[in-house]
């Protein structure tokens, strides 16, 4: 038997997307590694895949991302070399 029990981090009010249950739960209930959020409200817990893809379709097309070669390859130096 554990002395301590190990908490999910996070507060209740705050509200977060369970990518494993694909449900949307107020405070920590599933461990963070299956969680997106913290969400202000239930509403954009519920918009989370969908905040998530269009920031993902933001960083595809930052140019600071992107080489000057266009080749994909940027030697490894990453956005700052943009």
């Amino acid at each position: 038997m554990a002395l301590f029990r190990k908490r999910a981090a996070g507060r209740p009010g705050e509200w977060y997307y369970c990518l494993e249950h694909g449900t949307v739960e107020e405070g920590p209930q599933c461990p963070a590694k299956n969680r997106l959020g913290p969400y202000p409200s239930r509403q954009e817990a519920e918009n989370a895949m969908r905040i998530a893809a269009e920031r993902n379709q933001n960083w595809e097309n930052d140019p600071r991302w992107h080489d000057r070669g266009g080749d994909g390859d940027d030697g490894g130096k990453g956005p700052a070399a943009a």
